[in-house]
């Protein structure tokens, strides 16, 4: 057998752990995380290399009931990498009953013809009994290949995981360099973190309506300090007020929290200054979400 390669997307409702999954087995953080649900929004691409093969993995946005035009975003962006990859990891976790977004998502998958393994997160939080009724809930469905129960968070059986999506490859070429692990622009990945220090500040009213715009990324001469200028764009005033928060303490802590990220990231000193600007409705606003890099092109 030569070198297998290929590309397997990652689906399911929002807050299931499609990214914590993708980061561990990649083994770098990616995707952004928060324990709010929609955290991604778009689809990031990261890639595992062995000696043997090649997965290139697709992180979608959660599939949910849209509210706005960045929410249909989102979900086309879900649905539409169904029918351009080898195969589809579909996630759900330690519910113990298939609830009506699962459902959903599974009469989609029915229409589509390839591999599906269904993936089960947070089965450290399961009893054995439990995890066992729920696998044959799923079998009964009739549309998976395969089952793999995982905890991505205390990575727990994820050898097995990649070896199931491995059997689904066919061969192929080497599609990035070895070295390669994502993708995305780095402004991107600073901008995704950025964002994902807010999700982790602020009151839930707030998050799903802030992005993030890396305006302006400079090295020092020398090139040890890399000075980031960033605005979080929210839509409403009072959104601004929460953000920033008593005395610009929320901010600071915002920023604090990212500029470490950021230097892990980069491998350098960063300087990283962040404003809130508002921009109302700016999710039903297609500009504004084509400009904020959330286009399905």
């Amino acid at each position: 057998m030569g070198f297998k390669s290929g590309f397997a997307s990652i689906i399911g409702r929002p807050n299931v752990g499609k990214s914590t999954i993708m980061n561990k087995v990649v083994g770098e953080k990616i995707a952004i995380m928060s324990d709010k649900p929609q955290t991604t929004r778009n689809k990031i691409q990261s890639v595992l290399t062995t000696k043997d093969f090649q997965i290139v993995f697709l992180d979608t946005p959660g599939i949910h009931k849209p509210k706005n035009k960045l929410g249909e975003y989102m979900v086309k962006v879900a649905s539409d990498s169904l029918n351009e990859v080898d195969v589809v990891l579909f996630v759900v976790d330690d519910s113990k009953t298939i609830g009506p977004g699962d459902r959903r998502i599974i009469e989609d998958l029915r229409n589509v013809k390839t591999p599906i393994v269904l993936v089960i997160n947070k089965i450290d939080k399961m009893e054995k009994e439990d995890l066992i009724l729920l696998m044959k809930k799923y079998d009964d469905e009739g549309i998976f290949d395969e089952i793999v129960p995982i905890s991505a968070l205390k990575e727990g059986h994820l050898n097995s995981l990649i070896n199931t999506i491995n059997k689904h490859l066919p061969e192929g070429p080497k599609y990035f360099p070895d070295e390669m692990i994502t993708d995305q622009p780095e402004r991107v990945l600073i901008s995704e973190l950025i964002r994902e220090k807010v999700l982790h500040y602020v009151h839930e009213e707030v998050p799903h309506g802030v992005a993030v715009e890396v305006e302006q990324m400079k090295s020092r001469e020398g090139g040890n300090i890399i000075d980031i200028s960033a605005v979080i764009y929210c839509e409403r005033d009072s959104h601004k007020g929460i953000i920033i928060g008593k005395n610009g303490r929320k901010l600071k802590g915002i920023g604090k929290s990212a500029r470490e990220d950021i230097q892990r990231l980069l491998g350098s000193k960063v300087y990283l200054q962040t404003w809130v600007k508002v921009k109302s409705n700016w999710r039903n606003l297609e500009n504004y979400i084509s400009s904020f890099g959330y286009n399905n092109k």
